[in-house]
């Protein structure tokens, strides 16, 4: 341990300055079904940002898919945290997600998901690691892998990569196919599943496989072609996820264990040629979506509002879409049945990556861009 080693600590911000922050930049009047909403840049100059994650004092914590990382403090971006290790930034693959520990306070502890290289490729991989300051500098120190897929590929698509604690501390990690759909039903094959691990890379009980098969014990559920957004639901009282189907097809679910949800077996969508996918959009054994797109949306990044900022959305669930540039609102009924939806912010701002909540309810946004942007919606004046 350095001998000028402090722990970790930011400047507490007060949400009150950065709406007025917000307003000194690009900020944008909403209309909204429901609610007026003011949209704020906070944070621009992000080479496709990725992942957003809030530590206890209030400040943040985002990737850039390149290979960085960076805190958002006080009103301004930090210089890239130190530590990262190396990824294989390459189409779709690089740095990805970021997940907070629950026990931060103490452990100063982060998880983040990236795209591994090693023989034969890259692959999805997570690691765990301390988030240390010493004279005012971010780096990641004690960096381990906890999990990483076993058979690597040159392919440079559909990598996942959300990442969500559960109420019991456990990890659910989301993986996507890796651009070869029969992986997705390989019940030896962490591709296009879930995956659930203790903090330590441990499996936890509780997994469980099909009546008949052998799956890894990692795995929580197949079938999933890309998952990019998920979140622990307590309306579902469960993990929701959001998927990439291919021409259609994209897919809200809510993963079980020891199920699986179909890709490619079946599906909503066609291939991009037009041609059909498996044998259609139902067969036993396999799960049925919560809610589909057809057009698909391509959606990534995924919250479950339950924030005292927008009454009005409490229970909703957003959606980024990359391929329409909005936000999408699924508005869900008393028994948290999905019945409509609404589409916000369509081309303000560009592909929307990731949608997080922040402590004092504002909606966070990130933006795939060359020239990425952090988007903060508050409460429209």
């Amino acid at each position: 341990m350095p001998k000028i080693r402090a722990r970790f600590a930011l400047a507490l911000v007060s949400w009150t300055a950065l709406g007025a922050a917000g307003a000194m930049a690009d900020e944008r009047a909403i209309v909204t079904d429901r609610v007026a909403v003011t949209a704020s840049i906070v944070a621009d100059g992000l080479e496709h940002p990725w992942g957003l994650d809030f530590l206890p004092d209030g400040s943040a914590i985002v990737t850039e898919r390149p290979g960085r990382m960076r805190l958002w403090t006080g009103g301004a971006l930090s210089d890239p945290v130190e530590g990262v290790p190396k990824v294989a930034a390459s189409g779709q693959g690089g740095l990805l997600d970021v997940a907070v520990a629950p026990d931060f306070a103490s452990s100063e502890t982060i998880f983040f998901s990236f795209s591994e290289p090693g023989k034969g490729g890259a692959g999805t991989a997570v690691a765990r690691a301390r988030l240390a300051m010493d004279g005012g500098t971010a780096r990641l120190e004690d960096v381990r892998t906890i999990f990483s897929m076993a058979r690597k590929t040159g392919k440079t698509q559909h990598f996942g990569s959300r990442l969500v604690f559960g109420p019991d501390g456990t990890l659910f990690i989301t993986t996507g196919d890796r651009g070869q759909g029969d992986r997705a039903q390989d019940p030896r094959d962490s591709a296009g599943a879930v995956i659930r691990i203790n903090t330590d890379g441990s499996v936890p009980p509780g997994n469980t496989s099909p009546e008949g098969a052998d799956w890894l014990p990692e795995l929580w559920s197949k079938g999933h072609r890309n998952i990019q957004g998920a979140v622990f639901d307590p309306v579902w009282d469960g993990l929701v996820t959001v998927e990439h189907g291919a021409k259609g097809g994209d897919e809200v679910n809510r993963p079980e264990a020891g199920k699986n949800y179909g890709w490619p077996v079946i599906s909503y969508g066609v291939n991009y040629s037009g041609t059909k996918i498996g044998i259609g959009t139902e067969a036993p054994g396999y799960e049925q979506p919560l809610y589909y797109w057809d057009p698909s949306i391509a959606p990534s990044g995924l919250a479950s509002y339950q924030g005292d900022m927008f009454p009005e959305w409490k229970g909703d669930l957003l959606v980024g879409s990359l391929k329409f540039e909005l936000l999408a609102r699924l508005d869900r009924n008393e028994a948290g049945e999905i019945v409509g939806e609404e589409r916000m912010l369509k081309e303000e701002f560009g592909r929307i990556r990731d949608v997080a909540i922040a402590p004092d309810g504002a909606v966070w946004l990130l933006t795939d861009e060359d020239d990425g942007a952090v988007v903060r919606l508050s409460r429209g004046r």
